[in-house]
C-alpha cells in the first residue's frame, strides 16, 4: 500500500499539496503520472533517489521540484510538457505537481519542503 503525505513548505508555513503519494513501488515509479488524462490540484506525486525525470507518454504538462536531503528546493520546472526528460544530479527526491502549482504557491528555490503523514483511507 502507498503512502499518503500532505507537501507543506516550511519557509512559508503553506501547504501545498494535501494528497501526495510517494512512489514506493517499481511498478509505481515506472508508470509515474503516464497515461492519466489529468493530475488534481491537490495531488502530487513523490520520488526518492531520482536524479531525473521524463514525461514521455503523458498528456498533460507537469511542474517539477527537485529537493535536496535537506528538503530544500535546488531547482523548479514549471508546465514541463510531455516528452521532455530533465536530469538534476544532486536531487535526492523530486515532486511532480499540476501544472502551474509551484507559481501558485510561490514556491522558490531554497524553500525547506516536509512531508506530513495523513491517513490513507480518506482516499482509499
Amino acid at each position: 500500500m502507498s503512502s499518503f503525505y500532505r507537501i507543506v513548505n516550511k519557509t512559508k508555513a503553506e501547504p501545498i499539496s494535501r494528497k501526495a503519494k510517494i512512489a514506493d513501488s517499481f511498478f509505481l515509479r515506472f508508470k509515474g503520472l503516464m497515461f492519466k488524462k489529468a493530475i488534481s490540484d491537490e495531488e502530487a506525486l513523490i520520488f526518492y533517489n531520482a536524479p531525473s525525470i521524463h514525461t514521455f507518454f503523458m498528456r498533460f504538462p507537469i511542474d517539477l521540484a527537485f529537493l535536496d536531503k535537506k528538503m530544500q528546493v535546488i531547482r523548479i520546472y514549471e508546465s514541463l510538457n510531455p516528452w521532455k526528460a530533465v536530469f538534476c544530479p544532486k536531487s535526492f527526491s523530486v515532486i511532480e505537481f499540476p501544472p502551474h502549482r509551484t507559481s501558485q504557491k510561490s514556491l522558490e528555490i531554497g524553500d525547506i519542503l516536509d512531508f506530513e503523514p495523513i491517513d490513507p483511507s480518506r482516499y482509499l
